[in-house]
């Protein structure tokens, strides 16, 4: 009896043992198992730069099952202590506007049609893992209102736009700091007054160009410093100033070291990431863009972005008034401009400005054969991300053809009523003013949170990475900040609903860099980003670097997700240096709730000289 007890002693002990070991190699099958799944970063080579081998290339992994299941222990294998920091030859680095990755790769873009300008990613094993410093000397950027005139020269030690635009009064290095006259290529005696005279060419009352609300969305095409979109904030109209990272390189830099609404872009192969009918103006003040290229493609793509009846303002120096050569252009201009059924309002020296048709009656009118054709049925207007420019009209839909109109209120009616292109993306009027009024609610919460740490005029350039119905940037309305709402690829159809609102923002994808300068936004907002990208197999660690790429120091970031998504983020904190204060909450559940959810709120240290680049 005795030897049998031991034997099922010894049996029930192996079978302890044996259960132990299956779970052992389990977890280490499903850690390694995922390691190389579709989507991994990780291999031989990445955990060789983990070591510190390469503190620039490559990127940190880990695997999200994993995490959930060890997260009671606290055990992060992955989670690093912390980040090298770049080189200081890379402190201006936008990873996809990065003109040495294209000689890097060998590419080959296509400079006549401006290629070289557009998007040209890393791949995965040339992505940055590593933090970017600021110039030296940087300084807390000057506050907005005073930002609009006078930047400091330390943080985008950059002076070569002065001296070349110097009888243009762009910009005027003054000691420490560059400051902004209110100048530009066209408009000598200030952008103020040149915004003035456009509303008398158009016969606005009160010389008002914002015309009693019906003028909101602003394109501002090779923009310059944004002097012009800053000088229109004042009438409550706001411009998406764009210009290419070209040989006035830091142009747009400078605009958002400003505050003004602004952005990296090229009127190139692509089209721009915006939907169609977004803007009720477009502008080019000596712009530089060949227009008649390409059976005007260009053209043609801001037809597709101006809403019916918007008006296109092109101006060029007086003094090309008796060239040959500018007038054969503008000839052939008006002639594919007939074609295309805009019409001239009225014309000044060397500025015009044309009118869009407000219905489809002329393209029906038009001689079979007319060029540019109609574009197809089967085309998506609203298809932005990496797609192609089209030579063809797009026509308006039967409904929007017989309403004439895009149907929206004056600003600011527009900002909190339903518009009409919510029925395309099968929303209700009902639920969009219950999120806008969800997103109030939140927003008063973020601040009763950063209340204690927010310094007054300390936000002025904000990011929504999830943009939605635009509610978050509408909450923020009685802030004196702008907001860049981002909608993510696969929402990128509720983007039009953010500019029927009068807001603006762009298509992205989050498994990408962003196409703008270091230290550009003072708020990142990301509501359920994160498990959207990995959900989609992308790396979590890489769109923390990104975000702290474009924060500026003394910014914040408000990440909103689930539980599981915030206890990751936050092992990363003080390796990102987020850790100038922070505060983590569990919200109140409401109708955009999806699941449990936290909220941080982290800000980013000021960098010093203590902190040492790799």
């Amino acid at each position: 009896m005795k030897q049998k007890n031991e034997q099922i002693h010894t049996t029930k002990l192996l079978t302890y043992l044996l259960i132990v070991l299956i779970g052992v190699l389990g977890l280490v099958c499903l850690y390694y198992g995922s390691s190389f799944a579709p989507g991994s970063r990780r291999s031989d080579d990445t955990a060789s730069r983990l070591d510190g081998s390469d503190p620039v290339f490559g990127g940190f992994s880990r695997n999200g099952d994993l995490v959930d299941l060890l997260d009671e222990q606290g055990y992060y294998p992955e989670v690093p202590k912390s980040i090298p920091i770049c080189d200081m030859k890379y402190s201006e680095l936008i990873p996809c506007l990065d003109r040495n990755l294209i000689y890097q790769l060998k590419l080959k873009p296509n400079l006549a049609v401006m290629e070289h300008y557009e998007r040209h990613c890393p791949p995965p094993e040339r992505r940055y893992n590593c933090l970017i410093p600021p110039p030296k000397g940087y300084k807390i950027p000057i506050r907005w209102p005073a930002s609009r005139d006078e930047v400091w020269k330390a943080n985008i030690p950059h002076t070569h736009l002065a001296e070349e635009k110097s009888d243009q009064h762009w910009m005027v290095v003054d000691g420490e700091k560059i400051k902004f006259p209110g100048g530009g290529t066209h408009f000598h005696d200030g952008a103020d007054k040149y915004i003035v005279g456009l509303a008398q060419m158009l016969k606005f009352p009160g010389d008002k160009l914002h015309n009693g609300g019906s003028i909101r969305n602003v394109l501002d095409v090779g923009c310059g410093v944004a002097s012009f979109g800053a000088y229109l904030l004042p009438l409550d109209i706001i411009a998406m100033s764009l210009a290419p990272n070209d040989v006035h390189e830091n142009q747009i830099q400078f605009a958002l070291e400003r505050g003004i609404p602004s952005t990296l872009g090229v009127l190139g192969t692509k089209r721009l990431p915006y939907p169609s009918r977004s803007f009720e103006l477009a502008h080019c003040s000596r712009c530089r863009i060949d227009w008649l290229q390409r059976d005007g493609i260009l053209l043609l793509e801001l037809d597709r972005l101006l809403r019916p009846g918007g008006y296109f303002v092109y101006s060029s120096p007086e003094a090309y008034e008796q060239d040959p050569e500018n007038r054969k252009i503008w000839n052939a201009m008006y002639s594919l401009l007939k074609r295309m059924c805009w019409k001239v309002v009225v014309k000044r020296g060397q500025t015009v400005i044309w009118a869009k048709p407000l219905s489809n009656s002329c393209y029906l009118k038009r001689d079979p054969g007319t060029r540019p054709l109609l574009c197809s049925s089967g085309d998506d207007p609203d298809a932005s991300w990496n797609v192609s420019m089209k030579a063809c009209i797009t026509p308006y839909s039967a409904k929007m053809h017989k309403e004439r109109s895009s149907g929206l209120l004056p600003w600011p009616q527009r900002f909190t009523a339903a518009p009409p292109r919510l029925e395309e993306i099968g929303v209700s009027a009902e639920e969009f003013l219950e999120d806008t009024k969800i997103w109030h609610f939140r927003v008063i919460e973020y601040w009763k949170q950063m209340k204690v740490v927010v310094k007054k005029n300390s936000i002025r350039n904000v990011m929504d990475m999830n943009s939605n119905l635009g509610g978050f940037a509408a909450a923020l309305k009685d802030k004196d900040v702008w907001v860049m709402n981002v909608a993510p690829v696969k929402m990128s159809a509720r983007l039009k609903i953010v500019y029927d609102r009068g807001l603006i923002g762009t298509v992205h994808d989050w498994c990408e860099a962003f196409s703008t300068y270091p230290r550009t936004y003072d708020l990142l907002h990301a509501w359920a980003v994160f498990s959207e990208i990995e959900e989609r197999g992308c790396s979590a660690e890489d769109l923390l670097i990104e975000m702290d790429r474009i924060l500026r120091p003394d910014g914040f970031v408000v990440i909103r997700d689930k539980h599981s998504v915030i206890n990751y983020i936050q092992k990363f904190i003080t390796a990102l240096h987020w850790d100038g204060w922070s505060s983590e909450v569990e919200p109140r559940t409401d109708a955009l709730s999806s699941g449990e959810e936290r909220v941080l709120i982290a800000k980013k240290k000021l960098w010093t000289d203590g902190f040492m680049t790799m």
